[in-house]
């Protein structure tokens, strides 16, 4: 069974683009502009332009961006890093370090955010 998350963004084909090709997504379905639905691992993520469909309208009118977001783990946090700054793509603010691994935010087109997260090495 996959966990699924719902972002709205501005531009589904933008943030398609920016979930298969920078974060390894594969789309599992784009049957209408404002709908696409994306897997990787466990994680499905359902992206909604605003409006579009029941999840575009619900509880007012969504938006996107905000700090809500969800983990992806990553072997090499600075080669991730390396590769998505080539790509222009925006970070929201910088590398941080804590007892548990290294961290940094990553905006999608539409400025929602996803962690990437490098776990610390075994201490064990």
């Amino acid at each position: 069974m996959s966990t699924t998350v719902r972002y709205i963004v501005d531009d589904v084909d933008a943030a398609i683009a920016f979930y298969r090709d920078r974060l390894g997504y594969e789309v599992e379905m784009h049957p209408a502009p404002g709908f696409a639905a994306l897997e990787r691992d466990e994680l499905r993520l359902m992206l909604n332009a605003p409006g579009a469909g029941g999840a575009g309208t619900a509880g007012g009118t969504p938006e996107p961006g905000g700090w809500a977001r969800f983990q992806l783990a990553v072997d090499d946090l600075d080669a991730t890093i390396d590769e998505l700054s080539a790509a222009d793509v925006s970070f929201r603010g910088e590398l941080v370090e804590g007892n548990g691994g290294r961290q940094i935010l990553v905006e999608d087109p539409a400025g929602n955010v996803v962690e990437l997260f490098e776990p610390a090495p075994d201490r064990g």
